[in-house]
């Protein structure tokens, strides 16, 4: 239900987008997130929002680089990423909690898209 994309490749300092498609139309009245995993880590998260994007969370690893948005109208879910480092390299999943609020914990959410790789070059 969740199809994350927009990964690839790019040199330190560059930009990437990445978009969650919820295809189901499901959650549009619940929270959304994107987490992130490197090779051989844990799963750790990167940003979160509110069903109606009143209240957005970011790792403290990227905040001032990554902005979480949503288009409710496209049912689409983006993490706008800037300035990246060979540090953000890792596979990006998009998720989505049962609730309209939600906290940053892997276990606040329920629902999991396929994850999109981002690799960051130095």
């Amino acid at each position: 239900q969740l199809q994350a994309s927009g990964g690839g490749l790019v040199q330190t300092g560059g930009s990437l987008r990445l978009s969650c498609v919820d295809s189901r139309r499901t959650f549009s009245n619940n929270a959304v997130g994107w987490f992130r995993q490197a090779p051989g880590k844990e799963r750790d998260f990167v940003a979160s929002m509110s069903w109606n994007g009143g209240t957005i969370n970011y790792a403290d690893s990227v905040k001032g680089r990554f902005t979480i948005s949503r288009d409710q109208a496209k049912n689409t879910v983006y993490l706008q990423m800037n300035s990246l480092k060979p540090e953000d390299t890792a596979t990006y999943y998009c998720a989505a909690a049962r609730r309209a609020y939600t906290g940053s914990k892997l276990n606040d959410f329920n629902y999991w898209g396929q994850g999109t790789l981002v690799t960051v070059s130095s």
